[in-house]
């Protein structure tokens, strides 16, 4: 085995001077394998004997002329390599010297002379040895353009790569700028290039000194580009690693100032506890890379500076916000009906909702947050309401109201390039209630405004939107947060003015108003100890029976809801509390009989029914924002030439009703009995009171007809009939909308029997079971119908 010592060629020292001395080589020589190594003429190569049969050459070799013929092996792994294994091309060798060492190898010093081609190989003796053709040079002849050209190149190659940090010998440069021979030149540059095997062994092969140059100077010519591209990287490392010390230096330094004159220290400690933050937060990629590029920015501003104080706010609030922390919802569904019923009385269908959200929640983890609009008139517990599903979920709960709100950056928030920029309402929201899962209420939908500074109700569309609002983007945060979790829960008195777009987005439930039942459950249930404990009374000092708060709701109060009943519970508390204060710590029983005294004369009047059947007279229902109220409908005759008047600040619509119902009643004036001059020598006029209030809708159009056509047979209409329903020219009666408000309005009345559209009667299921057992519903689709059962009829004489 021969292997190449450590140390670097060593160049030829005693080169043979006389070029036309031919050597003594003889035709057999032993054969030296080498596994990782081409050995050039004129060079001196130290190497390493391992192999027996490598050491027996050696022997040979020094026994008799000192020369052995240098052969490399195609693969280097090979322990014992065949005449195939090995090229064909090799060098002749001249043993300079022998050393073995202690570990049984053998070292040798030995120099190139000539190309040999090997003609057999063959072993012998335990070694190998092979008929050798020597390849001689060819004489020189008058050097070329092309020739001196390449010698020149190659020398500046080989200065230009010692400069660019490749390990030449300076004694290797000497000898390059005095050798005026190519192949010399070439055999000398291509022992130095750290060539490969291959490379090298196609180089040795080139007997032509010029072709062997020109390949020289190509290998050249790359080691020259890769060393230059090195040199390149290691200067711009050095460069990159020069400017870290430097700022590693200058920051030392700044610490070190800062320290002297007491500034810098605050923000260091401020940019460790956001970096400790950091290392806690579970946010996305996204956030962690804005809040780190934030981070790094405050690090190089001034303590003093405006922009500090602006990357301080928004980290704060960043790292304020719940990202991932979840409130674990109540799925227990009965715990949840229990707290729901608590809370309030009645609202069956929202509180069916809410435990429908809860059975799907208790059987998917991945459902999406429910949007809720609860629309109803003032004071029927919709705010409340929230409350209370937060309390049955176990969730926080939030509530903004969004009344009057103009400008968009109340929802979507400010961009950080506003002096004070703040995140929207939704975000801040979250940061109070800690967790990113709460109930969200949104109060006043309906009364939201739109101007130049934008449309608050289209920047709540994405906000609302299950499929978007995982990745809602606040102008002032930047990075998407996640809403999916927030069960949004809006309230609204009408539904009108909402946008259409943003109606669509929500599950729209109504909480139309309590029947006179109801509000006296709930007074006993919420109301009456509410109050009495936010008066510092007790149920020892105080008490209210049944009869008393049924004649507060009828007299004092008419609303859908019970905020003002609440109010006169309050009044009663607060004289009652006066009395206590005074020395009277007596109990003080509110009864039917003393309410009034407490609350002076009745504020409300129950519309005043006439209990007597009168002609012209009818008695109507109206829907209104506040819930139902009846109204009455009076029409009469005079002599004039047929013209009809309405009055009672009424709308187009109502008014069409007017002459559509006296536009019926001439086109069957025959088959109703009605004598067709009282339509030409008469003036007719309806009058809606109160006149000071403005009406309008369909729902009045056969309470009109039945007035006029009272009028015009002259017969009576029975009291205790109340009606609704739009009339057509043809008499067919069309449904209407709010039937359970009307009735109930009728019910507070004192009615109990009610006309009502055939279609309309599916939505009898709303009301409650005391007033359908009270009320008789009748249902038309005609308006001769109506006729039958509104008018008295005459008694035959």
């Amino acid at each position: 085995m021969a292997e190449k010592d450590s140390k670097a060629n060593e160049p030829l020292e005693d080169i043979i001077e006389e070029k036309d001395q031919k050597l003594n080589i003889p035709q057999k020589l032993p054969i030296l394998l080498l596994r990782d190594i081409v050995v050039f003429p004129y060079m001196i190569v130290p190497l390493f004997v391992g192999r027996e049969k490598s050491k027996n050459a050696i022997d040979q070799s020094l026994s008799s002329h000192r020369m052995i013929l240098l052969l490399t092996q195609k693969d280097m792994e090979t322990e014992d390599p065949k005449r195939e294994e090995v090229y064909d091309m090799g060098t002749v060798a001249l043993i300079m010297r022998m050393l073995k060492l202690p570990d049984g190898r053998i070292r040798i010093l030995a120099q190139g002379l000539a190309r040999a081609k090997i003609e057999s190989f063959e072993e012998e003796n335990g070694y190998l040895s092979a008929q050798v053709e020597v390849v001689q040079e060819p004489e020189a002849t008058d050097k070329s353009l092309e020739s001196e050209a390449l010698v020149r190149n190659v020398r500046s190659g080989l200065e230009k790569a010692t400069s660019l940090g490749r390990n030449i010998p300076p004694e290797v440069l000497i000898i390059a700028t005095n050798v005026e021979e190519p192949g010399r030149l070439a055999d000398l540059t291509a022992a130095n290039l750290e060539l490969k095997v291959n490379e090298a062994q196609a180089i040795l092969e080139i007997t032509d000194p010029v072709q062997r140059l020109k390949k020289v100077y190509e290998l050249l010519a790359k080691e020259l580009e890769i060393l230059d591209v090195q040199s390149r990287i290691s200067t711009e490392a050095k460069g990159e690693m020069d400017k870290l010390q430097r700022q590693y230096f200058l920051r030392q330094q700044m610490k070190a100032i800062q320290k002297e004159l007491g500034e810098g220290t605050e923000l260091q400690e401020e940019i460790k506890a956001y970096q400790d933050k950091m290392k806690k937060i579970k946010v996305s990629e996204e956030v962690r890379e804005e809040l780190e590029k934030q981070i790094s920015r405050l690090a190089q501003m001034h303590p003093e500076s405006a922009e500090t104080t602006v990357a301080r706010n928004y980290l704060d609030w960043m790292f304020a916000l719940p990202w991932s922390k979840s409130t674990i919802d109540n799925l227990d569904l009965k715990l949840a009906k229990t707290i729901l019923d608590e809370d309030h009385y009645s609202l069956e269908k929202v509180k069916e909702r809410i435990l429908e959200y809860l059975a799907v929640r208790s059987l998917s983890r991945k459902i999406k947050g429910p949007i809720m609009c609860f629309v109803g008139p003032p004071g029927v517990g919709k705010t409340s309401l929230g409350k209370s599903i937060a309390r049955a979920l176990g969730r926080k709960f939030i509530r903004i109201s969004l009344g009057g709100v103009h400008d968009e950056a109340e929802i979507r928030g400010h961009r950080r390039t506003y002096i004070g920029a703040l995140p929207g309402r939704i975000i801040q929201g979250l940061r109070r209630a800690g967790y990113d899962n709460p109930v969200f209420m949104m109060d006043e939908v309906d009364k939201i405004g739109a101007d130049f500074r934008g449309d608050p109700s289209s920047a709540l569309l994405e906000v609302l939107d299950p499929e978007q609002n995982f990745s809602f983007r606040d102008h002032y945060l930047g990075v998407p947060y996640d809403l999916s979790k927030v069960m949004f829960i809006t309230t609204a008195n009408l539904l009108d003015p909402i946008q259409p777009a943003f109606r669509d987005r929500m599950e729209v439930l109504q909480l139309p108003g309590y029947t006179e039942e109801e509000k006296l459950e709930i007074a006993q249930r919420h109301l009456v100890p509410k109050q009495i404990k936010e008066n510092a009374l007790s149920p020892k000092l105080i008490s209210f029976t049944s009869g008393a708060i049924t004649k507060t709701i009828a007299l004092y109060t008419r609303e859908a809801g019970v905020r003002n009943l609440e109010r006169e519970i309050a009044s009663v508390c607060r004289k009652v509390a006066r009395k206590v204060a005074e020395g009277k710590k007596t109990l003080h029983k509110i009864t039917l009989q003393n309410v009034e005294a407490y609350l002076g004369p009745p504020k409300i009047f129950k519309d005043q029914v006439q209990k007597k059947d009168q002609v012209g007279v009818t008695t109507g229902v109206a829907w209104t924002a506040t819930g139902g109220e009846i109204l009455f409908v009076e029409a009469t005759k005079m002599k004039g030439k047929g013209v009809l008047t309405l009055t009672g600040l009424l709308g187009d619509v109502m008014k069409e009703s007017g002459h559509a119902a006296i536009s019926y009643a001439r086109a069957h004036a025959k088959e109703l009995g009605i004598d067709n001059k009282i339509f030409s020598q008469n003036d007719f006029h309806v009058h809606i009171p109160e006149g000071a209030i403005p009406k309008d809708g369909p729902s009045a159009g056969i309470t009109i007809a039945t007035a006029l056509i009272s009028v015009c047979t002259n017969s009576k209409v029975h009291w205790d009939v109340a009606m609704t329903g739009e009339i057509t020219l043809r008499g067919n009666v069309l449904p209407i909308g709010g039937v359970k408000e009307k009735v109930l309005a009728a019910q507070r009345a004192g009615i109990r029997k009610m006309i009502l559209p055939a279609p309309n009667k599916k939505d009898l299921i709303d009301l409650p079971a005391i007033v359908k057992k009270e009320m008789e519903f009748i249902f038309v689709e005609e308006i001769r119908e109506v006729f039958a059962h509104a008018l008295v009829k005459s008694k035959a004489k």
